[in-house]
C-alpha cells in the first residue's frame, strides 16, 4: 500500500517520530537536520501532506498537492542567493500572518536554513516561536550553526542520517537501475542519494574515481605535474555535470512553454535558475569531496599496507581533510587543487 512517506529513505526513526506527532497532533515548529541528499525535504513535504489531508494517501487530493510542492497552503521557501536574506526573511514573517485558504493549517517548508543570515534570524525569531495557531513551520537545515540555536530551541527537533550504502542501493534497484551500476553509485554517493541517482547512469564514474586514485602514484612534487593532474581532473568533473545540465534544460524548456501560454508573471523562472545554480555548485562540490576522499583513502591503505612513510601518508591525510573542510568556504577550486596536489607525496 502507497503511502506518504514512500520518498523517505533510509530514516525509520525519523518516520516514525513524525507519524506519531502528526497523530498527536503537531507542535508549531519543527526543525529537520541531516546531511544533503538524506531525504528530510522530501519528509517535509511528507510531514505536511499528512498534516493538511489528515491521512496517509498519497492519492487524496491534498496530499497528492502537498507531496508535488503545488498546494497552496504549503508554501516552500528556497533561498534566491547565497542566504537567506533579511528581505526573505521579512517574506516569510508575512506569509506565515495570513490565514490558510483551504486547508485548516498554512505550513511553512523552509529549506537551507543553516544559511540564514544573523539580521533574519533576528526578524524571524518572534514568529517562529509563537506564529499563529493556524500556521506551522518546518525547518530544513544541513547543520545549526551556533548563531541559530536559539531558534533551533524553539522547534522540535526530528535528525536525519547520512544513508547506508546498502539501503540507498536497494533503492536505485526498485528505480531500475542495474545492480553494478547501483552498487557503484552508492559507494561513490557518500549517503547522498539524490547525487547517487545523478551518478548512477554516469558511464564516467569509474574513470574519475580511478583519476583520484592514481594521483598518489603520479605526483613528482612539481608544480607542472600538480597544474596538469588539478586541470584533468576539473574537466572530468565538467563532464560529470552534463547529465543535470541535461535536467535543467527540460526544466527551462518546460517553463518557456508556460510563460508562452499563461505570461511569466508567477511562472517560477527567477527562482527555477536559481535552483540550477545551487545545483550545479553542489554537484561540483560533491564531486570534488567524494574524489578527495578517494585519494585520502589511498594513503590510508598505503600506511595499513606498511608501504608508505608513516609522517609523510599522514600529512598527506590531514592536508586533503584541511582542503575538505575548505571547500565549505567556495575557494577556486584549480587553485586549491593544485596547491593540494604540489603538497602530496608520492606513495
Amino acid at each position: 500500500m502507497s503511502s506518504v512517506w514512500d520518498d523517505v529513505v533510509g530514516q525509520t526513526a525519523s518516520i516514525d517520530q513524525l507519524k506519531a506527532a502528526a497523530d498527536k497532533g503537531p507542535v508549531h515548529a519543527y526543525l529537520f537536520v541531516g546531511p544533503p541528499g538524506s531525504t528530510k525535504w522530501q519528509a517535509a513535504r511528507a510531514f505536511a501532506a499528512r498534516v493538511v489531508s489528515g491521512a496517509d494517501d498519497p492519492d487524496q487530493r491534498d496530499a497528492r498537492l502537498a507531496l508535488a510542492g503545488e498546494h497552496p497552503d504549503v508554501r516552500e521557501v528556497r533561498r534566491t542567493g547565497p542566504s537567506i536574506s533579511a528581505d526573505q526573511a521579512r517574506e516569510i514573517v508575512r506569509v506565515s500572518s495570513l490565514a490558510p485558504t483551504e486547508s485548516a493549517r498554512k505550513v511553512l517548508i523552509l529549506d537551507e536554513f543553516h544559511l540564514l543570515r544573523p539580521e533574519g534570524a533576528a526578524l524571524m525569531l518572534k514568529t517562529i516561536e509563537e506564529p499563529p495557531p493556524s500556521t506551522m513551520f518546518i525547518i530544513c537545515a544541513d547543520f545549526v550553526p551556533h548563531e541559530l540555536i536559539t531558534i533551533s530551541s524553539r522547534c522540535a527537533r526530528i535528525d536525519f542520517r547520512a544513508i547506508a550504502d546498502g539501503v540507498i542501493a536497494a533503492r536505485l534497484l526498485t528505480e531500475g537501475v542495474g545492480p553494478v551500476e547501483a552498487q557503484a553509485a552508492s559507494k561513490a554517493a557518500l549517503g547522498d542519494l539524490d547525487r547517487a541517482r545523478l551518478i548512477a547512469t554516469d558511464p564516467g564514474l569509474a574513470e574519475r574515481r580511478k583519476a583520484f586514485l592514481t594521483v598518489s602514484k603520479s605526483v613528482d612534487g612539481s608544480g607542472a605535474m600538480a597544474t596538469a593532474l588539478a586541470r584533468d581532473l576539473l574537466a572530468m568533473i565538467d563532464a560529470a555535470a552534463e547529465p543535470l545540465a541535461a535536467r535543467h534544460e527540460s526544466e527551462v524548456e518546460a517553463v518557456s512553454a508556460r510563460i508562452k501560454e499563461f505570461g511569466e508573471r508567477g511562472s517560477g523562472k527567477k527562482q527555477l535558475e536559481e535552483r540550477h545554480k545551487r545545483e550545479l555548485r553542489r554537484h561540483r562540490t560533491d564531486e570534488l569531496r567524494a574524489g578527495l576522499a578517494t585519494m585520502a583513502a589511498t594513503y590510508r591503505d598505503a600506511l595499513t599496507a606498511g608501504a608508505a612513510d608513516v609522517d609523510a601518508a599522514v600529512g598527506a591525510v590531514r592536508a586533503i581533510h584541511a582542503s575538505l573542510e575548505a571547500l565549505e568556504r567556495n575557494p577556486n577550486e584549480r587553485l586549491l587543487l593544485e596547491h593540494l596536489i604540489w603538497s602530496l607525496p608520492a606513495a
